[in-house]
């Protein structure tokens, strides 16, 4: 198998991404999962071009990768400038990174509109920077910046560019579609055009997303024989962003055969994504490919019971080997197949002409219809079933509920106070809460009256509320569903209300929540 090494730009072109703000230890993390998930190179900033950067490639000087090179990125020499006299030059030798990139214009428009300055003088920038750094460092890749756009203007220019970055010594040579216009088959045409007049070179690709082709000319670009790959994870960047290392590797390794990182690795590319999605604090699609949480899910009827049979009549790959897993959803399309398919993740035999399974099916619809929601609230759905087969004890027992909001003063927000009468066994409780709202209210009376019996109740948080419309022609006297998303620290889970009260909606999901975080615990032992 062919190697094809990939160049993460997520820590330098991604945090480029609008409302990306990496703090050095953010960097640091990110840096670390990357090299063990197996990247080849690991482009960490621009030395010297702001404090973070700089702070980041002092703190780079006193670890070791375990496979990863570290590089620093910068811009050849100004113009009128020798390259030992340009100051970001150098901040790039004082970095320590043992991997420099530099990129320069390979687009003639550029060279005469951007930085001003002549033909000729851009090609001695190119050739007199990579030959100085190469003096001092191990390995120099060179970044022909908007190569295709120069490519398509002035095809020959564009080449000299090349030329003058192979000559000067450049270790690489990588073709950027800088503004992301270029689409599959220019990048192949175009691609192998630079290997055929570069036989010697090692060429690579540098994608940007804007005509959502970067990933497809990524694959394009190692067909016509590119053998280096740049992109971010999750396609984070710019604009519309990078090409996305998350499609890019399992597709070149899995569709198409070549070696990338390690089999074992890449069954952690999930969890890489997810990660990279909470530090960046940008949430990963659901839909994204590969790595997304739909990417392998299952809802209509005929789709779960065709890959009970076969997985590969619905799926193009196994998950488990991106490290994803298959998911069967349950709503008003299900059939018993998705039924039988979700009790049997809970531990549960049923057989499929089970009067009780019919029975569970049509209550499922039924509750769907009533504006219930179990694609995203997974424990309401869990106790719904367990209930139904009677495995769910009564942990308490509501006598009543009140929730009072007052505004006592026009200098004051309102205040919310929540009050709950329930029974625990044949012991009453009587608890009052204040609240932000009258949702936090409601929760922290219930807790309040529960913590005492339960103390695991302490650990739950609520860290997601939301609400919706069912039926929104009824105007206020519309349902709503609430969504609520609970964690212990442990687990993650999703529980759902409808009514057409909002705080009954609440505490529905509320109720819902710390039941499940309950059975779950009994159901490990640790109650």
């Amino acid at each position: 198998m062919e190697q094809v090494f990939i160049y993460d730009t997520t820590l330098r072109d991604g945090s480029q991404a609008e409302g990306i703000n990496f703090s050095v230890e953010d960097k640091m993390r990110i840096l670390q999962k990357l090299d063990e998930f197996g990247v080849h190179y690991i482009e960490c900033g621009w030395p010297g071009a702001n404090p973070k950067d700089t702070i980041l490639f002092e703190r780079l000087r006193k670890i070791k990768t375990q496979n990863a090179k570290i590089v620093a990125f910068g811009a050849t020499r100004k113009a009128g400038k020798k390259a030992h006299e340009d100051k970001q030059v150098e901040n790039l030798l004082k970095s320590g990174a043992k991997v420099i990139t530099v990129f320069g214009k390979s687009w003639d428009f550029h060279v005469t509109h951007a930085i001003g300055t002549t033909l000729e003088e851009n090609l001695d920038m190119v050739y007199e920077t990579v030959s100085y750094l190469k003096k001092h460092v191990e390995e120099v890749i060179f970044d022909a910046e908007h190569f295709f756009d120069g490519y398509k203007h002035n095809e020959s220019y564009a080449f000299k560019v090349l030329e003058a970055a192979f000559q000067a010594g450049a270790d690489w040579i990588v073709l950027c579609d800088t503004n992301g216009g270029t689409l599959p088959n220019e990048v192949y045409e175009i691609t192998k055009k630079v290997v055929q007049k570069f036989p010697q070179a090692r060429v690579g690709i540098h994608a940007h997303n804007d005509s959502d082709t970067a990933v497809a000319n990524s694959l394009m670009a190692v067909l016509a024989g590119a053998r280096q790959v740049h992109g971010t994870i999750n396609g984070l960047g710019e604009r519309t962003g990078n090409a996305n290392l998350c499609s890019i590797i399992p597709n070149l390794q899995l569709k198409l055969g070549f070696s990338v990182v390690p089999s074992q690795n890449l069954k952690k590319l999930t969890e890489l994504a997810h990660f990279v999605s909470e530090i960046s604090n940008t949430p990963l699609p659901k839909n994204m490919p590969y790595v997304g949480e739909s990417a392998f899910t299952h809802k209509a009827g005929v789709h779960a019971s065709a890959v009970m049979k076969r997985s590969e009549t619905y799926e193009h790959i196994d998950p488990s080997l991106v490290g994803n897993r298959r998911k069967v959803t349950v709503s008003d399309l299900s059939g018993r197949s998705n039924i039988l398919y979700k009790l049997r993740e809970m531990g549960l035999e049923v057989d499929d002409k089970s009067p009780e399974l019919i029975k569970l099916l049509e209550k499922i619809k039924e509750l769907e219809k009533e504006g219930y929601h179990f694609e995203a609230a997974e424990a309401s759905f869990e106790l719904l079933c367990k209930r139904h087969f009677g495995l769910v004890k009564n942990y308490f027992d509501l006598d009543a509920y009140r929730v009072l909001i007052a505004r006592r003063s026009t200098d004051l927000s309102p205040v919310s106070e929540a009050t709950v009468r329930l029974y625990v066994e044949d012991i009453k409780e009587h608890t009052a809460a204040l609240g932000n709202g009258p949702v936090s209210a409601l929760d922290r009376a219930l807790r309040k009256a529960l913590e005492e019996f339960y103390p695991s109740l302490k650990d739950v948080q609520l860290i997601d509320y939301k609400v919706r419309i069912v039926n929104e022609s009824e105007g206020t006297s519309a349902k709503v569903r609430v969504l609520i998303e609970s964690t212990d620290g442990r687990r993650k889970w999703g529980t759902v209300g409808v009514s057409e009260n909002i705080i009954e909606a609440s505490w529905i999901a509320l109720t819902d929540s710390l039941v499940y975080k309950l059975l779950k615990d009994e159901e490990e032992g640790i109650m």
